[in-house]
């Protein structure tokens, strides 16, 4: 289905106020954002939670951001801190496996309950808009010269932007293996670099540098999906020749030592908060692709994902 068309759908829905019987009951909900704020997670989480509320389904919600080592600091709290606890959740996504690939961390996410993915997101790389270089071509140019005179911002080790820049330095013939990533625990720092000139090229998940892109402090020069972005005028790689497709993803996760039915409970949840109107109007103005996926599916789609990342982080050098 196409975004547009699923949007008008959940709107319609929230209009008629459609909501399932687990909806009725509300919660003190805990939710654990295990990066620092002014990123994607503390971003998807707080809309999130502000959903949550606007719709009846929680009470109140009570945010922790735990940033560091691609969730996994934030991840090992929740496990340990949050065990039994129906009320809590935690946001986690396709840069928490890249980081538990590259980071190999004591805790692991199979350790806690599974509960949905809400969203998906492709990356955007830009530039300070007073860089000397203009285009992804003069980066890869750049790159080509000397591998690590390019210094690549993002998110933690292993995340997509990460993998990005491994993926494009290898589909333009340079050793992914000397490229110079520079991680930041958080957006809000990853932001802080690029205007402040201290790396070559950022990357992120579009909604995030949107601002800056809008207001001529930062010049996009790529982006990650396979076809250009609705109402984002930024080239594909792959327009440029550039072989490369990368998207990122958002869900959210609950503690172990929960029961089945206090899982489908927080399940039920999630899903209903789909057809709020806070939450449609979130996924508009960050540009956020709606991806609901729960149950059995979800896990297996994790399992997927892992595996597909390890898969990619061995053919660019990466571990």
């Amino acid at each position: 289905m196409r975004r547009d068309t699923f949007l008008k759908s959940l709107a319609a829905l929230a209009a008629a106020g459609a909501l399932p019987l687990s909806a009725q009951a509300a919660a003190n909900l805990k939710m654990m954002i295990p990066a620092n704020p002014g990123g994607g997670w503390d971003t998807t989480g707080r809309a999130l939670g502000k959903a949550l509320q606007d719709a009846g389904l929680a009470s109140s919600v009570q945010f922790e951001n735990k940033g560091g080592a691609a969730g996994a600091i934030g991840l090992a709290q929740f496990v340990n801190a949050a065990k039994g606890d129906p009320n809590a959740l935690m946001v986690m996504g396709a840069v928490m496996l890249g980081g538990i690939i590259t980071g190999k961390p004591p805790v692991s996410l199979s350790q806690a309950t599974p509960i949905a993915r809400l969203t998906t997101e492709y990356n955007v790389f830009v530039l300070p808009a007073n860089s000397p270089l203009k285009t992804m071509k003069d980066v890869v140019e750049q790159m080509k010269k000397d591998p690590g005179s390019v210094k690549w911002g993002g998110g933690s080790r292993g995340s997509t932007e990460h993998i990005a820049a491994a993926m494009i330095a290898r589909a333009t013939g340079v050793d992914a293996a000397k490229i110079n990533y520079v991680p930041f625990r958080g957006g809000g720092e990853a932001t802080a670099a690029i205007l402040g000139g201290n790396v070559t090229v950022g990357g992120s998940g579009y909604s995030e540098f949107a601002q800056y892109i809008e207001s001529g402090k930062m010049r996009a020069i790529a982006v990650t999906s396979d076809q250009r972005m609705k109402g984002v005028e930024v080239p594909t790689l792959r327009e440029m020749g550039i072989d490369v497709v990368i998207g990122n993803w958002r869900g959210v996760y609950a503690p172990p030592g929960i029961s089945p039915e206090q899982q489908k409970n927080l399940t039920d949840m999630i899903a209903a908060v789909f057809k709020n109107k806070s939450w449609i109007e979130a996924l508009e103005k960050n540009n956020w692709t709606p991806a609901l996926m729960t149950g059995k599916a979800f896990a297996e789609f994790v399992d997927q994902e892992f595996a597909m990342l390890r898969a990619i982080m061995v053919k660019s050098g990466m571990i």
